[in-house]
């Protein structure tokens, strides 16, 4: 019985001291609407990025071969591929054409060293910081036109695109810069 008791006491006390932390919390970070989907937004380009600049230029055009690698991308087209769907993606939220060529989503021919590269995808990342500002609580769910083909999508489905998108070629990458011998370093 004293177990019992000291069980139940112990719940209490946890779920108590847990509710007072979460009380605290929301009070002092409430956000908007759009400084939820930035943050987002922010937290894949925190990973994203360093995990480009981590792999070597004399690397870039690494993809694998053994096993059932057939036709993937390369770490480069990876890279270009994300950064030019990030510009779709903001251009869709924006209701505007992309601002620079996104080449059938693979990125521009002539982008072909690591610096340029870099510098497309940085790119690409404040061009989406600068749509997603233009989303708030009264536009978040209009649709807009759909950048992959027919139809029409929230500009909240596009700003949480940006982050799957993303975060799935970033899994991508940690595969090819672990099967370079590279740390991510997110997981450093």
């Amino acid at each position: 019985m004293r177990k019992k008791f000291n069980c139940v006491v112990f719940c209490v006390l946890a779920l108590g001291t847990m509710g007072a932390a979460q009380n605290t919390k929301s009070k002092d970070e409430h956000r908007t609407v759009t400084q939820s989907l930035d943050r987002t937004v922010t937290n894949v380009e925190h990973d994203f990025v360093p995990a480009a600049e981590a792999m070597p230029e004399d690397k870039f055009n690494f993809a694998p071969t053994d096993g059932e690698f057939k036709g993937v991308r390369t770490f480069a087209q990876q890279i270009k591929h994300v950064a030019a769907v990030n510009y779709e993606l903001g251009a869709a939220i924006l209701e505007e054409k992309p601002p620079v060529d996104i080449g059938d989503e693979a990125g521009p021919a002539s982008v072909t060293t690591k610096a340029d590269i870099l510098k497309y995808l940085n790119s690409s990342f404040a061009y989406v910081h600068k749509a997603i500002q233009t989303i708030n609580d009264k536009n978040l769910v209009e649709t807009v036109r759909s950048p992959f083909g027919e139809g029409k999508v929230t500009r909240l489905g596009l700003a949480t695109t940006v982050a799957w998108h993303a975060f799935d070629h970033y899994g991508q990458m940690v595969v090819y810069l672990r099967m370079n011998g590279i740390i991510p370093p997110a997981s450093r």
